[in-house]
C-alpha cells in the first residue's frame, strides 16, 4: 500500500475535506497548496507489473509528507501542545523507512483520535479482524524494542477500514 493510499483511505474515514486536508498539513509543517492535495489523493494508477504510474494529474506522497500530515492530523483533532521543558518543538520522526510507515500511522491515528487500545481492538474487529492486546502492544512499540513487530499492509488496510465503518456510519 502506498502512502498515497492510506491517505486516500484516512481521508475517506475521517470524511476530511479538501480544505481540511490542506490544514491538516500545514499544522504539521509541510505546505501544501489545493492543487497539490488533489494530486496527492488521486488513486495511484499501476502498470501491468505493479509499479505505480507518474503522471501529471499524480503526486507521490514522500514519507515526510505523511507523517507530516499525521502530526498535522494530531494537532488538528486534539489542539496544539506546549512542549514541555527540554523537549523539542518537532516531534521525533516515527517513518525511517518504508517498512515503519504502517506502525507509525496505527501510533499516531490512535493519538490523534485519542483511542485506547479496547478502541483500536474493536476498530479491527469490526473490520474482520481478530487482535490480541499482545499484537497490537508489538504493533505500537517503538522500533528497535525487543517485542516491536513490523505492521503489515493487511492490518493497516483493515485497521483504515474499521476506522471507516466506526466514523462514517
Amino acid at each position: 500500500m502506498t502512502n498515497n493510499d492510506i491517505l486516500v483511505r484516512l481521508r475517506y474515514a475521517l470524511d476530511l475535506k479538501n480544505q481540511e486536508v490542506v490544514e491538516i498539513f500545514a499544522l504539521g509543517g509541510y505546505e501544501v497548496t489545493m492543487d497539490d492535495a488533489l494530486k496527492i489523493l488521486t488513486k495511484t494508477v499501476y502498470d501491468d507489473w505493479g509499479e505505480p504510474i507518474e503522471t501529471d494529474d499524480h503526486m507521490k506522497c514522500t514519507n515526510a509528507m505523511l507523517e507530516s500530515f499525521l502530526n498535522g492530523l494530531i494537532v488538528f483533532k486534539r489542539g496544539p501542545q506546549e512542549p514541555r521543558p527540554g523537549q523539542s518543538a518537532q516531534p521525533e520522526r516515527l517513518i525511517k523507512n518504508q517498512s515503519s510507515v504502517n506502525n507509525a500511522l496505527l501510533k499516531k491515528v490512535k493519538i490523534a483520535l485519542a483511542l485506547k487500545s479496547e478502541d483500536m481492538l474493536e476498530i479491527f474487529k469490526s473490520a474482520g479482524v481478530n487482535v490480541t492486546k499482545g499484537e497490537l502492544s508489538a504493533l505500537l512499540r517503538k522500533e528497535g524494542h525487543k517485542n516491536y513487530q513490523e505492521c503489515g499492509d493487511k492490518y493497516a488496510r483493515n485497521f483504515l477500514k474499521g476506522l471507516a465503518l466506526k466514523y462514517r456510519s
